[in-house]
């Protein structure tokens, strides 16, 4: 039985734990049914490293599955050709997995598009839309933003991410080597155009 001078103490710890589930459900787009959900910043990967960004996105650096092949499952180019991860062997390979439902993969896209110009001839860089809708939102999307140096490659079945390895949330961004293994993964949105980023990239040489 509670006496009356705990009821101040036991509201106040139903304050501190019920307060932050709530910012924490207001700062995500709900993902469709049976898809990924957005990445929480505060959620901690197995091996993992915390990394935020100025702008306030939070990700998770993870080695977890260093090693591992990438997959050779197959997703869509813009122009409706099959395409698989090994079509970009012999040079390190970075591919987001994102969504348009998704807040942070739109936040970090733009610096991911930054990214991919000036990687060029360095890092292949992708990034593949888990929309089960397919390519109308990610054109619709990628126009509005202005991304211009990213194919918008689509995956509506979601073949890609079911085969990675691990849960996974979105964004989810792998780093392979040249030679198509794993060297790490970034769960959560990051600024890619950061120099702090460049020396991740730098692992895979």
């Amino acid at each position: 039985m509670l006496l009356e001078s705990d009821v101040p103490r036991v509201m106040i710890l139903f304050l501190l734990l019920i307060v932050p589930l709530f910012l924490a459900a207001c700062d995500r787009e709900t993902a469709p049914s049976g898809q990924a959900e957005p990445a929480k910043g505060q959620e901690t990967a197995k091996a993992g490293f915390g990394l935020e960004s100025k702008s306030g996105l939070k990700a998770e650096l993870s080695y977890r599955f260093a090693g591992r092949a990438a997959p050779d499952a197959s997703f869509t180019g813009a122009d409706g050709r099959d395409v698989s991860l090994s079509d970009y062997a012999g040079r390190p390979l970075l591919v987001n997995l994102w969504a348009t439902w998704c807040a942070p993969c739109k936040a970090e896209m733009p610096t991911l598009d930054a990214l991919a110009q000036l990687e060029e001839g360095e890092v292949t860089v992708i990034a593949v839309s888990q929309d089960l809708q397919g390519r109308k939102p990610v054109r619709a999307f990628f126009d509005s933003a202005r991304i211009v140096n990213l194919e918008p490659f689509t995956d509506p079945d979601n073949a890609l991410s079911s085969s990675v390895g691990g849960t996974i949330a979105l964004p989810t961004t792998i780093l392979y080597d040249s030679q198509g293994k794993e060297v790490w993964r970034i769960v959560g949105g990051v600024e890619w155009d950061d120099a702090e980023i460049a020396k991740l990239l730098d692992e895979a040489a």
